[in-house]
């Protein structure tokens, strides 16, 4: 058999990365058509099928899986090399953020940081992607959720996460706060693939409803829905505490169920010393301190 041109390979890790062909063309700057050419011009060429393709993107086979095991690491070595080399500007910096984290808790508090410092670009993007700084070395730093146990990273704990009830305004006025103890009575909104429902009822008594009037399979969505007064949502403190205090969320429980993960500043190593990292670092920590909930009893309950 003859090899198969390079020219495939990156066309397919790319794929094979994002599970998106969208993404994966918009990545190499080409058609979504060209790319899935490329694809299976690569499975004709090998006799082998690398992804199953589905409405929500492509998975790879037991045969992708392989050859990406093969091809992958290979490829990013020479990308790295390739990637021009040049001294990193202490003046600009790029983190990476979750959506709910940026609008609930940074982008608030932001204004302070960039007036204590006018002459630092701060860039930040906006992803529920996890961040790999070796092939993503334009990044600085992220702010990310989980157990802080990454390897080959700097993870520094900011904030404890805690979830607690909430529901707009609307619903609370339709529903009244006496029928606050009896929520599997109350529409509820459920997360695809999380129990926080479950444990929540386990932990403080009741049970899940048969049926949740929907479920939403990103945080951003879920709290968006609650606003709308579509349901009650568990919502991250910390994540949809400008929601609570602007009063377009109540909160209907003085407890709280504590989160599995928790917000941590990451880093590799090469921005230890980035002067930007070390100032929005300081700035950062200084901010978590302040940021207790002691100071936000849910509304109109009962403490």
């Amino acid at each position: 058999m003859s090899r198969s041109p390079l020219q495939l390979l990156p066309g397919f890790v790319a794929a094979a990365r994002t599970g998106n062909l969208t993404r994966a063309a918009d990545a190499l700057h080409i058609t979504v058509s060209a790319l899935s050419h490329q694809i299976r011009a690569l499975e004709e060429r090998l006799g082998q099928r690398l992804f199953e393709r589905g409405s929500r993107g492509v998975t790879l086979t037991a045969d992708g899986e392989q050859l990406l095991a093969r091809v992958g690491p290979p490829l990013e070595s020479l990308e790295a090399a390739l990637r021009p080399a040049g001294p990193r500007r202490g003046d600009v910096l790029t983190v990476s953020v979750l959506p709910s984290m940026a609008s609930g808790w940074l982008v608030p508090r932001l204004g302070r940081f960039l007036a204590a410092h006018p002459l630092l670009q701060l860039n930040l993007l906006s992803s529920e992607r996890l961040v790999d700084f070796e092939r993503d070395d334009d990044v600085d730093a992220a702010l990310r959720m989980g157990a802080g146990r990454w390897p080959g990273v700097v993870a520094e704990h900011l904030l404890d996460e805690s979830l607690a009830p909430v529901a707009s305004p609307a619903l609370v006025e339709r529903m009244g706060l006496d029928a606050a103890g009896e929520l599997h009575r109350w529409p509820l909104i459920g997360e695809t693939g999380m129990r926080h429902w479950a444990r929540w009822f386990e932990r403080h008594g009741g049970h899940e409803p048969e049926r949740y009037v929907t479920r939403l399979d990103d945080l951003e969505s879920v709290h968006r829905a609650a606003v709308d007064g579509i349901g009650v949502a568990l919502a991250r403190m910390v994540r949809s505490r400008t929601l609570i205090e602007s009063g377009q969320l109540v909160v209907l429980s003085p407890h709280r169920l504590p989160s599995d993960y928790d917000h941590y500043l990451v880093y590799p190593s090469r921005s230890a010393s980035h002067p930007g990292l070390l100032a929005f670092r300081e700035w950062l920590h200084a901010e978590a301190r302040g940021a207790t909930l002691a100071d936000l009893p849910p509304t109109g309950l009962p403490r």
